[in-house]
């Protein structure tokens, strides 16, 4: 799983041109992963939302942006092992963009080994 960061306005000074050609490569990239069979999903994310905390009672609602980074989408792929999924989002357009980005690289957990539960899968 990817799970792009960004400065909540990284893209506010881009001119609509520079918006639309990062929007066409992201779709490149995201067809290659898919010609590829390495892409599950993809998804942007609205820079809007909260953070929920705490336990029932005593609940906590913040901003999602109080640090000014957000989490700007996410990607769930297929990859051989953690090394080649680094080396899948290396090639995001988020990098070529900008110098803000960074993308969290995490393996899933498909089960639980201590009880045997299996997880759903989406595909």
């Amino acid at each position: 799983m990817f799970l792009i960061r960004n400065k909540i306005d990284h893209k506010s000074e881009w001119p609509e041109e520079q918006h639309q050609e990062f929007l066409k490569k992201c779709e490149v990239y995201i067809g290659n992963l898919k010609k590829e069979s390495r892409l599950i999903s993809a998804q942007p994310l609205i820079r809007e939302g909260k953070i929920i905390s705490g336990k029932s009672g005593t609940w906590n609602e913040t901003s999602i942006n109080e640090t000014g980074e957000v989490q700007v989408g996410y990607y769930h792929i297929l990859a051989n092992d953690l090394d080649e999924a680094i080396s899948i989002a290396k090639g995001n357009p988020e990098f070529e963009y900008g110098s803000t980005a960074r993308i969290e690289v995490r393996p899933i957990k498909t089960s639980e080994a201590t009880t045997g539960f299996v997880y759903p899968k989406t595909v």
